[in-house]
């Protein structure tokens, strides 16, 4: 009996084992044959692709003219805005035309004894000039402008910048030589603060040189600094000079992340690759091209560096595939040492132990404008003779105070203790690096400075310098990459809203024919930037302001280097922003998380028809992958387990995402695509390839 039992479950498991060897072999067969069965529905989808990809291109082309018509209204409304200026004839120079800013510069220039605040008031006139020549540069294609005329604008910005700081410098001048007629009654010295939206003009004099009068608080503004005993007994002034703008800088850091629209080139023009060899062996090992136009930096005015060819995100399709790029606490208290280690430095060149430790301008930019904080030789002062005043008069200008820093009672050397009050339309999102600027080798440092503290709430930093010098606070460009998800939903005619999340900011964006709005800025559940929010202007405008109150959300060509992000292929990231503007008035598109699964050469997102204006957070959405070429309807959804490139069944492959969305969509929104406004359609596309965030999600 025993041993007829265990011959039975020795059969029963050689049952078992067969059954399970069947089985497995009519899984394989049934997977082989599901794989047959797949290629061949593959290759009839290819062939009937190839078969009407001429035709899908040239309607799609012919839909894409539009491009070229958003390029036109855009030459014509320069051109009337420039006729509405020269019939205004309210005195301001056309900064284009040599003769008429040459005269304007020149005339100024020869003007005398300009008070501070008339120099304010002609500096808003300047600023509006060299952003009128920053945004041409950037807006203009380069088929549009010759390198000569770039060069000019960018050599009249330079000059424009120098003369407004010299204009300060004069007006600073001619106030030191009156400042015993502003003596203040408690101290026997000098104070006065004078502000605009741009500027806050801070001047101390040390009239009586006495030291309990060594530190002084400007109340109306926040700042505040205490001098050393030396500089205390010394006849000087003190000067904090804020300027919401960065005119130190180089300029392609001045401009960094304002791209350089253009309407895109057909997909024909686009069709054939360029040869790899035209880039460097090097550059072709380190990386995959990006969109962006390499700058060469020249030497401008006065030993700054200016760009000739600004260094910018490009929107020209062809430009992209022609260039290969290499890519890849609410209070603190620091010190010296630790803000070094973190901060993104390099070695100056040179080398040795007494290289200064410069700023990476490449990740680190400045934030919430420039602090030109001077000790300045106090001029003879006026003195009253009878009826008369006399003041000496001396052949120089503004002379700044040979100070070097000797020894404290303590043995130490001594340091010149300063406070700023931050502006309050900024945004840091972690405590900011200090740098100061060195003018011989053009770069920002962090060496000299010490003793560093942050306080988040008060909006205030402290710090200890040996001497004085124009300081800024830096902020990481990409602290706020890669984005967390990202959104764009028409809402109306014409309009739509562009919504993205970031690591600390949720940033939503309305879009309204050539202009954009900021609708919110939300940082831990908190609306903020409410001076820039509600006001209509040009993308271009936009993404500036963005950037200067510290929400930079605008990654430059280098910023591969510094995001951890799966690298795409520009022609299907550049070909889908494309795409995705001219369905934008009736179709939604989203991020999807399969998008870094997906190879370099290809991009997944997902779509879906939009005909409400209201959120699309409850639509059925599709995915769609797309390599510049060929689009396709995928099978899996954002909740499947793994990425797979298995069509939808029942869709097909096509050229264009036109095309894709129209198998399924109805006729009301393909007729709204097909109504949608040239310049709506251009500011959706500048939006998505100024955030890019096919890239960067």
């Amino acid at each position: 009996m025993k041993l007829n039992g265990k011959k039975g479950k020795k059969g029963k498991a050689a049952r078992l084992r067969a059954e399970a060897l069947l089985r497995a072999q009519q899984e394989e067969e049934a997977r082989l044959e599901r794989e047959r069965l797949y290629r061949e529905l593959v290759e009839r989808l290819e062939a009937k692709y190839e078969g009407e990809r001429e035709s899908e291109l040239a309607q799609y082309n012919s839909l894409a003219q539009k491009f070229l018509s958003a390029k036109q209204w855009k030459m014509d409304y320069r051109e009337q805005a420039k006729w509405e200026h020269y019939l205004s004839c309210d005195g301001t120079p056309d900064p284009t035309v040599p003769q008429e800013i040459n005269t304007f510069m020149s005339l100024w220039c020869d003007e005398q004894d300009q008070d501070v605040q008339l120099v304010m008031e002609k500096g808003e006139v300047v600023l509006h000039l060299i952003e009128k020549l920053e945004f041409l540069l950037l807006e203009t294609a380069p088929e549009d402008i010759t390198d000569e005329k770039q060069e000019q604008y960018l050599q009249v910005i330079l000059q424009l910048e120098d003369l407004l700081h010299q204009k300060y410098n004069d007006a600073t001048q001619s106030l030191l030589k009156i400042a015993s007629m502003y003596e203040d009654s408690e101290s026997g010295n000098m104070h006065t603060v004078l502000k605009d939206k741009n500027v806050t003009f801070c001047l101390w004099a040390n009239l009586k040189m006495k030291v309990r009068y060594k530190d002084h608080v400007f109340q109306e503004a926040g700042h505040a600094f205490e001098l050393p005993l030396s500089l205390a007994l010394s006849s000087v002034a003190v000067r904090v000079l804020y300027t919401r703008y960065d005119h130190v800088s180089p300029l392609w850091v001045q401009c960094q992340g304002l791209p350089r629209p253009e309407g895109p080139a057909t997909l024909e023009s686009a069709e054939q690759p360029q040869d790899a060899g035209q880039g460097s062996a090097e550059e072709e090992e380190e990386g995959t091209e990006e969109p962006s136009v390499p700058a060469a930096e020249k030497t401008g005015s006065k030993g700054r560096k200016s760009s000739a060819s600004l260094k910018e995100t490009s929107n020209n399709t062809g430009d992209i595939k022609e260039t290969q790029e290499e890519t890849e606490k609410n209070s603190e208290n620091l010190e010296e040492p630790s803000q070094e280690e973190e901060a993104p430095l390099q070695e100056a060149p040179g080398g040795g132990e007494e290289a200064p430790r410069v700023v990476d301008l490449e990740q680190l930019v400045p934030v919430g404008g420039v602090f030109h904080i001077s000790v300045l030789r106090l001029p003879p002062q006026a003195q009253d003779v009878g009826d008369w005043i006399m003041v000496e008069l001396l052949d120089v200008g503004l002379e700044e105070y040979p100070y070097s820093p000797g020894k404290a009672e303590d043995g130490t050397q001594e340091a010149v203790q300063i406070t700023l009050r931050l502006p309050d339309n900024v945004i840091y999102f972690k405590v900011p690096v200090l740098a100061r600027w060195d003018p011989a080798g053009q770069w920002w440092r962090t060496d000299g400075i010490s003793k560093i503290t942050y306080e988040a709430e008060k909006k205030s930093i402290t710090f200890s310098m040996g001497g004085f010098s124009t300081v800024a606070l830096l902020q990481d460009a990409h602290l706020n990459l890669p984005y967390q998800a990202w959104e764009l939903h028409p809402t109306g005619v014409d309009e739509g809203l562009f919504t993205i999340t970031a690591v600390f900011a949720t940033i939503q964006i309305q879009i309204k024919d050539n202009q954009c709005m900021l609708s919110s800025v939300v940082v831990e559940e908190e609306e903020v930037l409410s001076h820039i929010t509600g006001k209509w202007m040009s993308p271009l405008a936009l993404r500036a302001a963005l950037k200067r109150a510290g929400v930079n959300i605008f990654p430059a060509e280098h910023s591969p280097k510094y995001v951890p992000v799966p690298r795409k292929g520009p022609l299907a990231e550049v070909r889908a922003y494309e795409q995705m503007a001219l369905l934008a008035a009736a179709f939604a598109f989203a991020h999807s998380k399969w998008n870094g699964e997906a190879g370099p050469e290809q991009v997944v997102f997902k779509v879906s028809e939009h005909l409400t204006a209201g959120s699309a957070k409850g639509n059925h959405w599709s995915l769609l992958m797309f390599d510049g070429e060929k689009v396709q309807h995928l099978k899996l959804t954002e909740t499947s387990e793994a990425f797979s490139e298995e069509v939808q069944e029942e869709s097909e492959f096509h050229s264009t995402l036109y095309h894709m969305v129209k198998e399924s969509a109805s006729n009301e929104a393909m007729e709204k695509v097909e109504r949608a406004g040239c310049t709506f359609i251009d500011s959706v596309y500048q939006l998505l390839l100024a955030t890019r965030v096919l890239a960067f999600s």
